[in-house]
């Protein structure tokens, strides 16, 4: 199948992007990876009247950093995310999920913004940039705005992003003294969509862990930050938390869905499997407890 006919147009800057989007607005699709718009367009999943290339704006390719913030431009690319020292040593969470999206095919084009602005629920960088307390510049002609990642996805491929907006950078805050990040995902295959998954960061103690961010993904409609869960381990010794306790959490926090993939059913299983395998990630990064 290929997709319907549509308008290609490659900007020379981000002020002719974005002025594009403003012009052509729902109407429009942003064109960077491509990794997933492509084959939706070929399989009549999605159509855009315009599509707008941005692939051409360098500006919005850079991993920098300032004081307290590493900041990854919109189409900063999954192979350059884990390559850089920056994200290494201050946001390593990115660099533990990247290896489990899709083939080095896939990690070569896709882009940060890309799976960002897709929502996909099975995605797995949009789950950490919520437990990292990551923030999006959005911008549209004329003005820019900055929204947290908690409160950017509003459903199943559906976004805070208006329609004459262009996502364009993520700010990731430096990972603080004592704090570490573990991730987990139960998928058919390697590399293959993931029918649970989490990223946690948190700070871990000689007993415990505090100021914990546990999001899972692929078993709700957006990234969950589980909150009962959460109560359940900071509240206990790390290795008194009882499974019972942690399913029971599990149950309040989460929504599973089903799918040809996997039954809500299972979904939940696979959940209570990875938050142990977290906890156990925690343990072993800081010494027995």
């Amino acid at each position: 199948m290929k997709s319907a006919p549509f308008d290609y147009v490659k900007p020379a800057s981000l002020e002719e992007a974005l002025e594009l989007r403003r012009r052509h607005g729902a109407d429009s699709a942003i064109l960077a990876g491509g990794q997933s718009l492509i084959p939706d367009f070929n399989q009549r999943l999605r159509s855009a009247a315009t599509v707008i290339d941005i692939n051409g704006l360098s500006a919005l390719s850079s991993i920098e950093e300032s004081e307290d913030i590493v900041s990854l431009g919109a189409i900063s690319r999954y192979r350059e995310i884990q390559a850089s020292t920056l994200i290494a040593e201050h946001a390593p969470l990115l660099k533990m999920a990247i290896p489990e999206i899709g083939s080095p095919a896939i990690r070569n084009r896709g882009t940060i913004g890309g799976s960002v602005s897709m929502a996909d629920p099975g995605a797995e960088l949009p789950a950490c940039l919520c437990a990292l307390g990551a923030n999006f510049e959005l911008a549209r002609a004329g003005s820019k705005r900055m929204i947290a990642a908690q409160d950017f996805f509003t459903g199943r491929y559906e976004t805070a992003l208006d329609n004459d907006e262009i996502l364009t950078r993520v700010d990731v805050p430096k990972s603080r003294i004592g704090f570490q990040s573990a991730f987990g995902e139960i998928a058919r295959r390697k590399t293959g969509s993931a029918m649970c998954g989490v990223a946690a960061h948190g700070k871990a103690t000689h007993q415990s862990i505090q100021d914990l961010k546990m999001v899972f993904f692929g078993i709700d409609e957006t990234p969950i930050l589980a909150v009962k869960t959460i109560s359940v381990i900071e509240g206990s010794a790390i290795n008194d938390v009882a499974t019972a306790e942690l399913a029971a959490a599990l149950s309040d926090d989460l929504h599973p869905f089903d799918d040809l993939h996997c039954s809500a059913k299972l979904r939940m299983h696979y959940a209570t499997v990875l938050t142990q395998r977290v906890l156990a990630q925690f343990v072993s990064a800081h010494g027995e407890v």
